[in-house]
């Protein structure tokens, strides 16, 4: 079992079989000649990519979006998990503007290329969705808060990024820097998005098959080069016997547990509760005063919300009337609600469709856009109710407590 390695690229003997493994910055135009040079002068059985078939898909239809059904979404739940992809795509895209590249353009010429020279080319990356989902649904709440900050920061940040810090990217030491950092701040994220592909990944590589359907005897992957390390260890772990290429339990959403079904219902049957106990130790007065509590400070945050995402009236008015229901009720949201008011009233048009990837790279492109100012209408409305139901808790218990206290003395 023999290793050779650079900064960028690796070679692997396992068991007779030879894999290269390239890592790249994915908006770097050396990259981008690196992996031609490699492929032409390697001429492998197979050629692995980063890629997975969603991402594969918008690479090759440019259209893709053309058929885009915002409703469908936020009914399919799937509302975040579109604006998560679009967020981390402006980012790549707006590095990718100061080098005169477009985000996955070296994975682009290692398929355009594997077709040129007839060679098979396999796509070993785990769904985007999965990836997504399980990354939110193995946080913590507060894991979720810092996830969405960063999502959040990195859409909006105006930060340069030069030819040189991209090239930067690919060196060990500044990707040794930049992990340890994730880790630091967002440990569960890093566990999925990093370690858990980094094992699919090179399950993945291992099983690339030729052109006769066996094992290819050699490969060349291209992925990120924050993969290398980690790909290279599962790859000689598989080939030494001590792991196998089996990746289905890192292949599914986990399940919500029992605990977590609970909490879903528990804080509105406790909200409910509060008012209850309202009525019952101050009658209607009090009974009324914390209803009221409750439908202004749940619907005022979610209609503010839906304001600030520059939503239609109609849709601001269905936040308010809708947030107060919808919170005592986890099967349905109020960003749902008023996601829906917001694409019917305000109806995307082939425009923005059209034009959906570009103008969710500024801020102002993102408010233009009928598509993604439904998304910041569905998420801004979700946080001002969630918002909104704490404030209200806090302040109905605030008051109950103090009427308990002075029946008591």
């Amino acid at each position: 079992m023999a290793t050779t390695s650079t900064s960028t690229k690796k070679i692997l003997d396992l068991n007779g079989r030879k894999i290269t493994l390239i890592g790249t910055a994915h908006v770097s135009p050396e990259s981008v000649a690196e992996v031609k040079d490699a492929l032409s002068a390697q001429m492998p059985e197979c050629v692995a990519v980063e890629l997975d078939e969603k991402r594969y898909e918008s690479m090759t239809n440019p259209d893709l979006y053309r058929d885009l059904d915002i409703i469908k979404v936020l009914k399919r739940g799937e509302a975040l998990l579109v604006l998560a992809n679009l967020i981390l795509g402006s980012f790549q895209r707006r590095m990718g503007n100061n080098v005169g590249v477009k985000p996955g353009d070296e994975m682009r010429a290692a398929i355009d290329l594997a077709q040129e020279k007839n060679i098979p080319f396999s796509l070993v990356d785990r769904s985007i969705k999965v990836t997504l989902n399980r990354a939110w649904a193995k946080n913590s709440f507060w894991g979720k808060c810092k996830l969405l900050a960063a999502l959040i920061s990195s859409a909006f940040s105006k930060e340069e990024v030069s030819a040189e810090e991209i090239e930067a990217l690919k060196k060990e030491n500044e990707m040794d820097s930049m992990m340890a950092e994730l880790s630091d701040f967002l440990p569960t994220v890093k566990e999925v998005l990093i370690d858990e592909r980094d094992r699919y990944l090179a399950a993945h590589i291992w099983e690339s098959k030729n052109s006769g359907g066996e094992k290819a005897k050699s490969v060349t992957a291209v992925l990120g080069a924050g993969h290398l390390p980690g790909v290279q260890k599962h790859l000689e772990a598989i080939a030494a016997g001590s792991e196998n290429s089996d990746t289905q339990e890192i292949s599914t959403v986990p399940p919500k547990g029992i605990g977590s079904k609970i909490l879903g219902w528990t804080i509105p049957a406790l909200i409910v509760a509060l008012i209850a106990a309202g009525f019952w130790f101050g009658g209607k007065k009090m009974g009324g005063q914390f209803l009221g509590a409750w439908i202004v400070w749940n619907g005022a945050l979610a209609a503010l919300g839906t304001l600030l995402a520059a939503g239609h009236p109609l849709a601001i008015l269905a936040a308010f009337a809708g947030a107060p229901i919808t919170s005592l009720c986890p099967l349905v949201g109020v960003g749902l609600v008023a996601g829906i008011v917001q694409a019917a009233v305000k109806k995307p048009k082939v425009r923005d469709m059209e034009t959906l990837a570009d103008d969710s790279t500024t801020i102002k492109g993102f408010y233009k856009n009928r598509i993604t100012r439904v998304l910041l209408v569905f998420f801004l409305s979700s946080l001002g109710s969630s918002i909104g139901t704490f404030a209200a808790g806090a302040s109905i218990v605030k008051e109950l407590g103090e009427k308990i206290m002075n029946l008591i003395g």
